[in-house]
Protein backbone atom coordinates (compact mmCIF):
# COMPACT_ATOMS: atom_id res chain seq x y z
CA UNK A 1 0.00 0.00 0.00
CA UNK A 2 1.41 3.40 -0.98
CA UNK A 3 2.05 5.91 1.79
CA UNK A 4 0.72 9.46 1.74
CA UNK A 5 1.24 12.48 3.94
CA UNK A 6 -2.03 14.29 4.71
CA UNK A 7 -2.13 17.83 6.08
CA UNK A 8 -4.81 17.60 8.76
CA UNK A 9 -6.04 20.78 10.45
CA UNK A 10 -9.14 19.32 12.06
CA UNK A 11 -11.42 21.31 9.79
CA UNK A 12 -14.09 20.15 7.39
CA UNK A 13 -11.95 20.22 4.24
CA UNK A 14 -8.88 18.49 5.63
CA UNK A 15 -10.98 15.76 7.27
CA UNK A 16 -12.72 15.10 3.95
CA UNK A 17 -9.35 14.98 2.22
CA UNK A 18 -8.05 12.41 4.72
CA UNK A 19 -11.03 10.13 4.15
CA UNK A 20 -10.70 10.62 0.39
CA UNK A 21 -7.03 9.59 0.49
CA UNK A 22 -7.93 6.54 2.55
CA UNK A 23 -10.65 5.58 0.08
CA UNK A 24 -8.06 5.78 -2.69
CA UNK A 25 -6.05 3.12 -0.90
CA UNK A 26 -3.29 5.19 0.69
CA UNK A 27 -1.71 4.45 4.04
CA UNK A 28 -2.01 7.94 5.51
CA UNK A 29 0.40 9.71 7.84
CA UNK A 30 -1.21 12.89 9.18
CA UNK A 31 0.71 16.06 9.95
CA UNK A 32 -1.03 18.37 12.42
CA UNK A 33 0.49 21.82 12.82
CA UNK A 34 0.62 23.82 16.03
CA UNK A 35 1.77 27.19 14.76
CA UNK A 36 0.47 29.37 17.58
CA UNK A 37 -3.05 29.69 16.18
CA UNK A 38 -5.66 31.11 18.54
CA UNK A 39 -8.09 28.34 17.55
CA UNK A 40 -6.02 25.51 19.08
CA UNK A 41 -9.22 23.54 19.47
CA UNK A 42 -8.69 22.44 15.86
CA UNK A 43 -5.60 20.48 16.97
CA UNK A 44 -7.70 18.35 19.31
CA UNK A 45 -10.19 17.81 16.51
CA UNK A 46 -7.43 16.73 14.13
CA UNK A 47 -6.11 14.16 16.60
CA UNK A 48 -9.62 12.78 17.13
CA UNK A 49 -10.30 12.52 13.39
CA UNK A 50 -6.98 10.80 12.70
CA UNK A 51 -7.65 8.32 15.50
CA UNK A 52 -11.13 7.57 14.15
CA UNK A 53 -9.62 7.02 10.71
CA UNK A 54 -7.01 4.74 12.30
CA UNK A 55 -4.19 6.76 10.80
CA UNK A 56 -0.81 7.69 12.24
CA UNK A 57 -0.44 11.33 13.22
CA UNK A 58 2.13 13.68 14.64
CA UNK A 59 1.96 17.27 15.80
CA UNK A 60 4.57 19.59 14.33
CA UNK A 61 5.13 22.71 16.43
CA UNK A 62 6.24 25.81 14.54
CA UNK A 63 7.13 29.17 16.05
CA UNK A 64 6.16 32.23 14.00
CA UNK A 65 7.25 35.06 16.33
CA UNK A 66 6.61 37.78 13.73
CA UNK A 67 2.90 36.88 13.71
CA UNK A 68 1.35 38.96 10.89
CA UNK A 69 -2.14 37.44 11.15
CA UNK A 70 -5.26 37.76 13.26
CA UNK A 71 -5.00 34.00 13.82
CA UNK A 72 -1.65 34.53 15.55
CA UNK A 73 -2.16 37.90 17.22
CA UNK A 74 -5.13 38.44 19.52
CA UNK A 75 -4.63 42.18 19.25
CA UNK A 76 -5.87 42.00 15.65
CA UNK A 77 -9.57 41.63 14.88
CA UNK A 78 -10.86 38.65 12.93
CA UNK A 79 -12.71 40.33 10.10
CA UNK A 80 -16.25 39.44 9.16
CA UNK A 81 -17.86 40.21 5.80
CA UNK A 82 -21.19 41.63 6.90
CA UNK A 83 -23.52 42.24 4.02
CA UNK A 84 -21.09 40.89 1.43
CA UNK A 85 -21.29 37.83 -0.74
CA UNK A 86 -18.74 35.64 1.02
CA UNK A 87 -18.15 33.64 -2.13
CA UNK A 88 -16.94 36.69 -4.06
CA UNK A 89 -15.51 39.34 -1.69
CA UNK A 90 -16.22 42.81 -3.03
CA UNK A 91 -12.63 43.95 -3.51
CA UNK A 92 -10.84 40.58 -3.51
CA UNK A 93 -9.01 41.78 -0.41
CA UNK A 94 -7.01 39.21 1.49
CA UNK A 95 -8.50 39.09 5.02
CA UNK A 96 -6.72 39.54 8.34
CA UNK A 97 -6.85 35.77 8.96
CA UNK A 98 -4.30 35.13 6.19
CA UNK A 99 -1.15 33.67 7.75
CA UNK A 100 1.89 34.75 5.69
CA UNK A 101 3.12 31.87 3.49
CA UNK A 102 1.36 29.27 5.66
CA UNK A 103 0.81 26.67 2.94
CA UNK A 104 4.35 27.13 1.64
CA UNK A 105 5.59 26.36 5.15
CA UNK A 106 3.21 23.43 5.68
CA UNK A 107 3.91 21.87 2.30
CA UNK A 108 7.66 22.19 2.81
CA UNK A 109 7.38 20.21 6.04
CA UNK A 110 5.11 17.69 4.32
CA UNK A 111 7.54 17.30 1.43
CA UNK A 112 10.44 16.66 3.81
CA UNK A 113 8.35 14.14 5.73
CA UNK A 114 7.20 12.41 2.55
CA UNK A 115 10.76 11.97 1.31
CA UNK A 116 11.90 10.69 4.69
CA UNK A 117 9.17 8.06 5.08
CA UNK A 118 8.95 7.07 1.42
CA UNK A 119 5.49 8.51 0.77
CA UNK A 120 4.33 8.76 -2.83
CA UNK A 121 1.88 11.64 -2.37
CA UNK A 122 0.91 14.64 -0.27
CA UNK A 123 -2.77 15.51 0.17
CA UNK A 124 -3.93 18.99 1.15
CA UNK A 125 -7.56 20.09 1.48
CA UNK A 126 -7.15 23.47 -0.20
CA UNK A 127 -10.21 24.96 -1.88
CA UNK A 128 -10.44 27.86 -4.33
CA UNK A 129 -14.24 28.10 -4.67
CA UNK A 130 -15.81 28.71 -1.24
CA UNK A 131 -12.77 30.29 0.39
CA UNK A 132 -11.45 33.57 1.81
CA UNK A 133 -9.20 34.46 -1.11
CA UNK A 134 -5.89 33.32 0.38
CA UNK A 135 -3.21 33.33 -2.36
CA UNK A 136 -1.77 30.01 -1.19
CA UNK A 137 -5.06 28.19 -1.80
CA UNK A 138 -5.22 28.91 -5.52
CA UNK A 139 -4.44 26.42 -8.32
CA UNK A 140 -1.61 28.58 -9.69
CA UNK A 141 0.22 28.40 -6.39
CA UNK A 142 0.13 24.61 -6.29
CA UNK A 143 1.37 24.33 -9.87
CA UNK A 144 4.30 26.57 -8.98
CA UNK A 145 5.05 24.63 -5.79
CA UNK A 146 5.08 21.33 -7.68
CA UNK A 147 7.75 22.73 -10.02
CA UNK A 148 9.86 23.88 -7.09
CA UNK A 149 9.46 20.51 -5.35
CA UNK A 150 10.43 18.58 -8.46
CA UNK A 151 13.61 20.60 -8.90
CA UNK A 152 14.57 20.82 -5.22
CA UNK A 153 14.18 17.27 -3.92
CA UNK A 154 16.04 14.02 -4.49
CA UNK A 155 12.85 12.26 -5.54
CA UNK A 156 12.21 14.99 -8.08
CA UNK A 157 15.63 15.02 -9.71
CA UNK A 158 15.63 11.21 -9.78
CA UNK A 159 12.39 11.42 -11.77
CA UNK A 160 10.32 9.91 -8.95
CA UNK A 161 8.41 13.04 -7.93
CA UNK A 162 6.10 13.09 -4.93
CA UNK A 163 2.60 14.02 -6.08
CA UNK A 164 0.92 16.99 -4.42
CA UNK A 165 -2.81 16.38 -4.62
CA UNK A 166 -5.61 18.90 -4.05
CA UNK A 167 -8.80 16.86 -4.58
CA UNK A 168 -11.12 19.62 -3.29
CA UNK A 169 -9.59 22.58 -5.08
CA UNK A 170 -12.50 23.14 -7.50
CA UNK A 171 -15.40 21.93 -5.36
CA UNK A 172 -18.01 24.03 -3.60
CA UNK A 173 -18.40 23.53 0.13
CA UNK A 174 -21.70 21.72 -0.39
CA UNK A 175 -20.07 19.34 -2.87
CA UNK A 176 -17.30 18.66 -0.36
CA UNK A 177 -19.81 17.92 2.38
CA UNK A 178 -21.91 15.61 0.20
CA UNK A 179 -18.87 13.61 -0.84
CA UNK A 180 -17.66 13.53 2.76
CA UNK A 181 -20.98 12.11 3.97
CA UNK A 182 -20.59 9.26 1.47
CA UNK A 183 -17.03 8.67 2.74
CA UNK A 184 -18.20 8.56 6.35
CA UNK A 185 -16.36 11.68 7.52
CA UNK A 186 -17.22 12.35 11.20
CA UNK A 187 -18.09 16.00 10.73
CA UNK A 188 -19.38 16.28 14.29
CA UNK A 189 -15.77 16.21 15.48
CA UNK A 190 -14.42 18.78 13.02
CA UNK A 191 -13.74 22.38 14.00
CA UNK A 192 -13.87 25.36 11.64
CA UNK A 193 -14.26 28.53 13.73
CA UNK A 194 -11.27 30.87 13.75
CA UNK A 195 -12.07 32.19 17.22
CA UNK A 196 -11.65 28.88 19.00
CA UNK A 197 -14.28 29.36 21.71
CA UNK A 198 -16.47 26.74 23.35
CA UNK A 199 -18.92 27.04 20.45
CA UNK A 200 -18.52 28.32 16.88
CA UNK A 201 -18.94 32.09 16.56
CA UNK A 202 -21.03 31.75 13.39
CA UNK A 203 -19.63 35.04 12.05
CA UNK A 204 -16.07 34.48 10.84
CA UNK A 205 -15.42 33.51 7.22
CA UNK A 206 -14.76 29.90 8.12
CA UNK A 207 -18.01 29.54 10.05
CA UNK A 208 -20.01 31.24 7.31
CA UNK A 209 -18.61 29.08 4.52
CA UNK A 210 -19.35 26.02 6.62
CA UNK A 211 -22.93 27.18 7.26
CA UNK A 212 -23.37 27.92 3.56
CA UNK A 213 -22.11 24.46 2.64
CA UNK A 214 -24.45 22.54 4.92
CA UNK A 215 -27.39 24.76 3.97
CA UNK A 216 -26.83 24.24 0.24
CA UNK A 217 -26.31 20.51 0.80
CA UNK A 218 -29.69 20.38 2.56
CA UNK A 219 -28.11 18.97 5.71
CA UNK A 220 -27.88 19.93 9.36
CA UNK A 221 -24.41 20.66 10.66
CA UNK A 222 -23.80 18.12 13.46
CA UNK A 223 -21.36 20.41 15.26
CA UNK A 224 -24.27 22.46 16.58
CA UNK A 225 -25.56 19.47 18.48
CA UNK A 226 -22.21 18.62 20.10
Amino acid sequence: MNKAVVLLSGGLDSATTLYYARQKGFNCHCLIFDYGQRHKKEIRSAKKIADLARCEWQVVKINLPWRGSALLDKKLDIQTRRGLNIQTPADNAIPSTYVPARNIIFLSFALSCAEAIGAKAIFIGANAIDYSGYPDCRPGFFKAFVKAADSGTRTGVENKPIKILTPLINKTKSEIIKSGIKLGVPYRFTWSCYKGGNAPCGKCDSCRFRQKGFREAGLKDPIWSN
